[in-house]
């Protein structure tokens, strides 16, 4: 048994040194006579490493700064492959992709593997792009998830786009986070490159292979570029195409337009909607809970929207999936949208027929509402009669009620037993005959002007 062990041993001794005797053979053709200890191998082998490693970063500087001739010198020396991967900074994640689920270290994220046609894209150097293309780079790899025209869609740079595509780019292939190169097109500037892939073949109603499944036209939305969504919809593109959550595109602008973060609103985003609608969209298709594009814009408390939806056909009475119109999204967020307007809001909702609150539940408005005057009059103007409960003045803070004192006791006097005035029972008389068509019907009435902003629930700032 012993001896079987030991011969064992010798086996594998033999076999390692006749390794190292082989890795020396390839890093040295004319080995010396004497053998080298391993020490002497292991500093040999950190020396070329080190070499390894200093020739990258030259190969990277060259490439970063569009040194064409210095590129050149390196791979004519033959000691650096022209597909080598690099180490890239990337905290911006330009050239890395990486499949939904993905747990991702932080040190993964401050750096990208790349090759160097990337690298090219990446800085916009054209020149040195097209010696590695004519040199035979590879052009469809994609060492951190995406390809090289990936890449340059999302830098916006058109010329390499289109150099890749003459050199066998493929137009739709998929990052590994499941994204074409149309679905990188997000900026104003990078139409050009959108125009070059759709003319190559580009596939403009490809959904995205991941949770997601959004259309380039999705994306489009998303990110406010009107000029990407008409040249979309000129190709072909669906407008009422469909994600996995069933959103259009006309939802997913509408959603976006706002910046909670900023409480902004995007004129982009509007234009945007105005591009969808013109072109057919449909205002009242739903998405998984039932929300529409109305719901939508009701949440964001946006009345530029609101109108341009509403004059396209939109329901203001659909529900959602736990039974709530617009003008219930609206009420939700009236208190947390201080760059609304939301008496516009509340305005149109009613002019278009949306269903009114249930009266014994008034109450709720007033929780909402009670800094904004404007909307309390308009939605109590809204109804021929409103009966107050006790939850009434509870529902208005003190200090509010004392800040807008006129207001709240004209509301308080005209919600009463006693009936509102003729002119009031004229107005709610007039809205009721014309049902859901009050917008449009009050326009056309012959009456002066300031009759008709009456009719269509004007605030004021007092009740009578």
């Amino acid at each position: 048994m012993v001896g079987m062990l030991r011969s064992f041993i010798v086996t594998i001794c033999t076999f390692i040194s006749n390794l190292f005797h082989a890795v020396w053979t390839v890093l040295e053709p004319d080995p010396p006579a004497q053998a080298l200890s391993l020490l002497d191998f292991m500093e040999k082998l950190s020396r070329r490493q080190l070499a390894v490693k200093q020739l990258k970063e030259q190969f990277m500087a060259a490439l970063q700064t569009n040194n064409t001739e210095e590129v050149l010198r390196i791979l004519h020396t033959g000691k650096l492959d022209i597909d080598t991967v690099l180490e890239v900074d990337d905290p911006s994640m330009v050239l890395a992709s990486y499949k939904q689920g993905y747990w991702l270290p932080g040190y993964k994220l401050e750096t990208s593997w790349a090759m160097g046609i990337h690298v090219c894209v990446m800085y916009n150097a054209v020149e040195t792009a097209l010696v590695l293309l004519e040199k035979g780079a590879a052009v469809n790899q994609m060492p951190n998830g995406k390809t090289p025209l990936h890449v340059a869609c999302e830098v916006s740079n058109s010329d390499c786009v289109a150099l890749l595509l003459a050199h066998g780019a493929k137009v739709n292939s998929l990052s590994l986070s499941g994204h074409t190169p149309l679905h990188y097109c997000i900026t104003s500037e990078s139409v050009n490159c959108a125009k070059h892939l759709i003319y190559k073949g580009a596939q403009v109603n490809m959904a995205s292979r991941n949770n997601e499944e959004d259309t380039p036209l999705h994306t489009a939305a998303r990110f406010g570029v009107p000029e990407l969504v008409a040249l979309y919809l000129k190709h072909g593109a669906s407008v009422d195409a469909i994600n996995s959550l069933q959103e259009t595109p006309l939802m997913t602008a509408v959603f976006w337009a706002f910046d909670a973060k900023e409480q902004t609103y995007s004129q982009e985003h509007h234009f945007v909607c105005r591009l969808l609608l013109d072109q057919g969209a449909d205002p009242n298709l739903k998405e998984e809970d039932h929300k529409t594009a109305l719901h939508k814009a009701a949440w964001n408390c946006d009345h530029i929207l609101m109108e341009m939806l509403l004059e396209a056909g939109a329901d203001t009475r659909a529900m959602d999936i736990n039974g709530c119109a617009p003008i219930q999204y609206l009420l939700k967020v009236t208190d947390i949208r201080p760059m609304a307007i939301p008496e516009l809001c509340y305005q149109l909702l009613l002019n278009y027929n949306a269903a009114r609150v249930y009266p014994p539940q008034f109450h709720k408005v007033l929780q909402s509402c009670y800094n904004f005057p404007g909307v309390i009059e308009i939605m109590v103007n809204s109804y021929k009669r409103l009966k107050p409960t006790r939850k009434w003045r509870a529902s208005i803070p003190d200090d509010c009620y004392e800040r807008h004192k006129d207001f709240y006791d004209s509301l308080f006097a005209v919600c009463s037993n006693t009936p509102r005035s003729l002119l009031h029972l004229s107005r709610c008389a007039i809205r009721a005959s014309l049902d859901g068509f009050c917008h449009r019907g009050v326009t056309q009435l012959p009456l002066p002007f300031s009759m008709k902003k009456y009719l269509l629930l004007e605030p004021e700032g007092i009740l009578y």
